[in-house]
């Protein structure tokens, strides 16, 4: 894991060291362990290290492979690279280090573009061909992993954060119109390849692009589930679907042990987390397991030790209680926000922030229960949506922040065009591969709110602290299989009724049977106090006038009665507001 930059130039001068210096400063805490900087001929690469496979100099990047005419930085971990090792050594390849990001090197040179199909795990890496000139850049199949990048006339930057890349100074920091209405709307999702500002654009997950020594960019998308019903699966039955999604998360956790540091556990009390920790102890694994927790806020409890403490004393686990009042969340929220890539307006963003903290003092891997809602439908707005008719609307009706002629009243004239983020779901739910409403919904929550909401906070939040966070139910296996499952065995009983009953056989029923949780900080939904102090002077400074992004008015009637504007998601618009802007400010923007 860690963080990776680059400069290419096309117009025949050379690239900036400066800039790649910036940039690598600015990713300092994605990759605490080491640093290096490569200058070949138009090109400069970057990187900071943090040693998870193979922790010898051997591995530092970036990495050359002279005889191949190959140089790569890479963030990430591949799973299967033992695998792929072997598989080369048969073909001939010689190797000079024992990790994973020498066998990108070869794999390219070995399979060309098409490498990524065979890579399991997460994965954000720029491999340059000396001989040709071309650069070649890679993302994983759920965007686990994030690669930003700035194209001009004569040159390519790219980095792993958006604020690295405004580190040297001369980017614009122009604010792009469609993504402000997509973070207004789509709960601060702005999809692929846009970023709040219009210089700065994001790889789209499961693709790969080359840009070569003319400056001339190509993309491809190597990956895409389908949410169809597959004819061999017909006869499946529920008790076989369960046994299917058990043995193919027993691979995915056991896949992500791939590390020469040990791997803890973020157990949040729930029923993913819980069976993260679950799978483990049955594989005969140690787990040390860490957990978080709120001062309650308006009576609303802020954390479920009740129910990690179940699973910690069920298998005796190495358990770590993370207790936080009020007075902890504020003065960590600058730092928070300052490491955020683009603004996100969860909560729970200082929640992982704050155990990531912690955590960093006793592991350097942990494992996730992140993304299983999305793919196993465990959210409140998929049982409605079996039955409709009209996917696009009763979809925006539950998800969407506001609607169109609300975001017309909230930000200033020269903001409001179209309704971008009715017509992004509406052609997202038009595409083939998937029929039903309800596949259509967890398709989009899949590969596009996921990625840009829950994957990117937890990204950000931990490498904050130089922690790198595993996935599993993000695996590829386990995102297809859930896809081509009938969404009825998903959204019965309340939601991820398959992952319920698979359960069982794992875990405590306590914890599966218990109300849904999520990861509450009760101060930033009920802003007082400091917080709403806080808030107000973000949203009514100078800056912020300057700035002009919202009407007045619309800021003043937030700020008179923050409780009762609530979106349909239980979030503070005046929170969302009051996010956006500290964010511009945390960056110089």
């Amino acid at each position: 894991m860690c963080g990776i930059c680059g400069e290419a130039r096309f117009d025949g001068r050379s690239p900036s060291v400066s800039a790649v210096s910036k940039m690598m400063e600015a990713m300092l805490p994605r990759g605490p362990d080491g640093s290096g900087l490569v200058v070949r001929e138009r090109v400069a690469l970057g990187h900071r290290r943090l040693s998870i496979i193979d922790l010898s100099e051997r591995a530092q990047q970036p990495m050359v492979d002279s005889e191949l005419g190959l140089s790569v930085v890479y963030n990430g971990a591949i799973y299967n690279y033992p695998e792929l090792r072997r598989e080369l050594e048969q073909a001939g390849y010689r190797f000079f280090s024992t990790g994973d990001t020498e066998v990108l090197l070869k794999a390219y040179h070995a399979w060309g573009a098409d490498m990524v199909t065979r890579l399991q795990g997460m994965f954000a890496f720029c491999i340059f061909e000396r001989d040709s000139g071309t650069l070649y850049l890679a993302r994983d199949r759920l965007g686990i992993k994030p690669l930003y990048y700035v194209e001009e006339p004569g040159r390519f930057r790219f980095a792993s954060t958006l604020p690295a890349l405004l580190g040297p100074g001369d980017v614009s920091t122009a604010v792009d119109p469609v993504a402000l209405h997509y973070y207004m709307t789509f709960h601060a999702v702005v999809p692929a390849p846009h970023t709040l500002l219009r210089a700065v654009a994001k790889l789209e997950p499961a693709t790969w692009m080359t840009v070569d020594a003319a400056g001339h960019r190509r993309q491809h998308r190597y990956w895409e589930p389908e949410f169809v019903p597959r004819h061999e699966d017909r006869s499946l039955t529920f008790a076989d679907w369960q046994e299917l999604t058990v043995a193919t998360l027993r691979r995915a956790v056991a896949r992500r042990l791939v590390a020469d540091v040990p791997v803890g556990v973020l157990l949040s009390g729930g029923l993913d987390s819980s069976l993260v920790v679950g799978l483990l102890a049955e594989a005969g694994q140690s787990v040390e397991t860490f957990s978080i927790g709120f001062e309650a806020v308006n009576g609303e409890v802020g954390d479920e030790f009740e129910y990690s403490d179940i699973v910690a004393r069920r298998f005796d686990t190495r358990h770590h209680k993370i207790s936080v009042d009020a007075r902890t969340v504020l003065p960590n929220l600058s730092r928070c926000i300052e490491s955020m890539s683009e603004p996100m307006v969860s909560h729970d963003a200082i929640g992982f922030y704050l155990l990531s903290q912690e955590v960093k003092k006793h592991v350097k891997v942990v494992q996730s229960g992140q993304g299983a809602d999305e793919i196993f439908a465990g959210y409140h707005w998929y049982p409605p949506l079996l039955e409709s008719t009209d996917a696009a609307t009763d979809y925006a009706r539950v998800f969407f922040d506001r609607d169109h002629a609300e975001l017309a009243t909230a930000l200033s004239p020269d903001f409001v065009t179209e309704d971008y983020s009715r017509q992004f779901v509406a052609a997202h739910f038009a595409r083939p591969g998937a029929a039903r409403a309800v596949d259509k919904a967890l398709r989009i929550d899949t590969t596009i709110m996921l990625v840009d909401d829950p994957v990117k906070r937890v990204d950000n939040m931990t490498m904050a602290w130089g922690l790198e966070a595993r996935v599993p139910f993000l695996d590829h296996e386990v995102v297809e299989l859930a896809a081509r499952m009938p969404a009825k065995l998903k959204v019965m009983g309340g939601g991820k009724h398959v992952l319920k009953e698979a359960a069982r056989r794992v875990i405590p029923g306590a914890v599966i049977d218990r109300p849904k949780g999520y990861f509450p900080v009760p101060a930033l939904k009920y802003l007082r106090g400091p917080y709403l102090d806080l808030v107000v002077d973000a949203v009514t400074s100078a800056r912020a006038r300057q700035r002009n992004l919202f009407q007045p008015s619309y800021v003043e009637r937030l700020i008179a009665s923050p409780e009762t504007h609530i979106t349909p998601l239980r979030g503070s618009k005046l929170w969302q507001v009051a996010l956006l802007e500290l964010w511009l400010t945390a960056h110089g923007i």
